[in-house]
């Protein structure tokens, strides 16, 4: 390839077919003004240059990591932070993510395994009776996917707590069958939106402000997939996350001082849904 190839302008197609996305997703983030062509062609065409392409594959990089379009835009536009830092940035987290799917994918093969040698037993029992070949999680197999700090008896807690309220019936129904890899999906969904609350909170993210209102949201998205999850409720749970050690080492893990900043965020969301978190109660 020659020297002027390298640094040509590129038209949307080609440079749909270089990164791997779609022709209509590039207009998309060019009408949105997240990257647009900076060239134009003796005809009018826009085109993409060497620093266009470029901030197309960051935008990539922190879409993968769960990051929402105008949260990655404002990251990419912050004129405090240069482009080195964005790639030690996006290093720093994309280690994070490998070492948690690494360890995701050593549960879930184990657990493979468990499941094909319980459906080989199954279908040669002498008895003529089937046995078990679903993927329910044991308590070992939540621990796995979880992690180690998890412990059986959260369930048991849950169960004494809400055990007969509708969002706990309601938890159930959506949840019955689910296998490792659902479990294992939801899992990794809620890890996203925790680490982009994590960033959140170290780019110095306000509470109440339209970015930590969206983050609220998101969290709020991780707990409707179990059940409907009002805007009173989410403070509600939240209050846990600063008044019980257990929630607030988990937040606080991902980053100092999170489970503060991840109460208020949700606080001050709701505020915006015409709920007072002072008097928000279950419903």
């Amino acid at each position: 390839m020659t020297e002027t190839t390298q640094h040509e302008d590129l038209t949307v197609g080609r440079v749909a077919d270089l990164v791997g996305v779609s022709v209509r997703t590039l207009h998309h983030w060019d009408g949105v003004g997240l990257v647009r062509p900076g060239g134009r062609s003796w005809s009018g065409y826009r085109l993409y240059g060497a620093d266009d392409v470029a901030r197309i594959h960051r935008v990539l990089v922190y879409r993968e990591l769960g990051l929402a379009l105008a949260e990655i835009g404002r990251i990419l536009d912050d004129p405090s932070v240069d482009p080195r830092e964005h790639l030690h940035r996006q290093r720093t987290l994309l280690q994070e993510r490998i070492r948690r799917l690494e360890k995701t994918a050593r549960a879930v093969d184990e657990m493979i395994e468990r499941t094909d040698m319980t459906h080989e037993k199954s279908t040669t029992n002498a008895t003529g009776t089937t046995g078990t070949t679903g993927t329910s999680l044991s308590p070992e197999e939540q621990a796995r996917i979880f992690g180690t700090d998890w412990d059986p008896a959260y369930e048991d807690e849950a169960r004494e707590r809400w055990g007969g309220s509708d969002a706990w019936k309601q938890s159930a129904a959506r949840t019955e069958g689910w296998g490792a890899e659902q479990w294992q999906r939801v899992k990794d969904e809620t890890d996203e939106v925790e680490a982009a609350l994590a960033e959140a909170l170290g780019r110095g993210v306000a509470p109440g402000s339209e970015e930590a209102n969206m983050l609220a949201e998101r969290h709020r998205d991780t707990i409707a997939r179990h059940y409907d999850c009002t805007h009173s409720m989410q403070v509600v749970l939240s209050r846990m996350y600063t008044e019980d050690p257990r929630f607030a080492a988990h937040y606080d893990e991902r980053a100092e001082g999170l489970a503060v900043w991840l109460r208020r965020a949700i606080e001050e969301n709701a505020r915006c849904h015409g709920v007072d978190p002072e008097t928000a109660v279950w419903q």
